[in-house]
């Protein structure tokens, strides 16, 4: 996480809603509330509390689910609460009691005497877990800043960049114009998801939906076209790079070219759009999101096109235009 401490307490104050939430409080322990979180992963102590510990997972999560509430259950009836003591002599971050089953009191006492805050959940052992894990591919996700505006044109995130000055924030305001979705604009916060998804979001929330436009200053899109203008982060799909107009440099015209950008070791797909007076960039950009979506479909315009050309090069007629009256001579 690029040196960034997030601890169990941080865990708790996620402002996580619906289907993302968590539903996680504090029962005890809270003196290991300050614990950091370093393995994004889940442990099931079962086999830990039955003595077994090679390959302990201490660095994970611990989460109890009906199973291992009743053992530890059978366990405290037995009187065996050494087992439960050398449990918590491993530096364990924090403990997850699923289906709003709280420990026994015995339990209780031995986590707040080691200091491991105790954290009780009324989800299911796998509805937990997979959220758990969600939230972990987001905040151990490799990441880093972008400089480009993000916007969303029909459902496809496209990352528009290119030099200072090149009109990035001016066709991102005409496609907002048009009914699409601003993300962020100058400063862009990337983040590689489940190891082949990019997100995208503003690095600075509070002034990721406004714009700057040279000639007329800052603008707060929200206010001005409505919160249906916004969205918080969307995935990257497409890469737009801007670039004046340089006569001496060869363009794609056919479109054959697939070219792509590494972002944080993911392809992506690169549209290069020379920029010079009298160009509708903007319809442009448009043109290509709905062509990026005709490709995931699997059709390629100019593939088809191509091969309708060699396809009508093998008929009689295109035999008959090529040769032509030139036969004669």
């Amino acid at each position: 996480m690029g040196g960034k401490h997030f601890s169990v307490l941080d865990l708790l104050d996620l402002n996580l809603k619906g289907y993302d939430s968590l539903n996680l409080h504090c029962i005890c322990g809270r003196r290991g509330l300050t614990r950091d979180l370093t393995v994004p992963d889940i442990n099931r102590p079962g086999l830990a509390l039955s003595g077994f510990y090679e390959s302990f997972g201490a660095q994970r999560v611990q989460l109890f689910g009906r199973g291992e509430v009743a053992y530890l259950q059978k366990l405290i009836d037995e009187g065996n609460l050494q087992t439960i003591r050398h449990f918590f002599s491993y530096e364990i971050p924090c403990c997850v009691f699923t289906h709003n089953l709280p420990p026994a009191e015995e339990f209780i006492n031995i986590a707040e005497e080691a200091g491991c805050a105790v954290l009780l959940t009324d989800l299911t052992s796998t509805e937990f877990s997979s959220r758990l894990l969600r939230v972990f591919s987001n905040i151990f996700a490799q990441h880093k800043t972008m400089h480009g505006v993000l916007v969303e044109v029909y459902g496809l995130g496209i990352m528009i960049m290119g030099d200072s000055g090149v009109g990035k924030s001016e066709t991102a305001l005409e496609l907002i114009e048009r009914g699409h979705r601003l993300v962020a604009d100058d400063i862009v916060e990337i983040r590689c998801v489940n190891g082949n998804t990019i997100l995208g979001q503003g690095a600075n929330k509070v002034i990721s939906h406004h714009m700057e436009i040279r000639g007329l200053g800052i603008i707060n899109i929200a206010q001005l076209y409505g919160i249906g203008a916004i969205r918080e982060q969307k995935e990257v799909q497409l890469v737009v790079k801007l670039e004046e107009w340089n006569a001496n440099k060869m363009y794609d015209r056919l479109g054959t070219e697939q070219l792509s950008i590494d972002l944080l070791g993911v392809k992506v797909p690169l549209l290069e759009i020379p920029v010079k007076p009298g160009r509708n960039v903007p319809i442009i950009v448009e043109t290509a999101a709905m062509n990026e979506r005709l490709k995931s479909m699997g059709y390629f315009s100019a593939k088809e096109f191509n091969q309708n050309i060699l396809r009508w090069i093998e008929t009689d007629a295109a035999q008959a235009a090529y040769y032509g009256s030139d036969d004669s001579y």
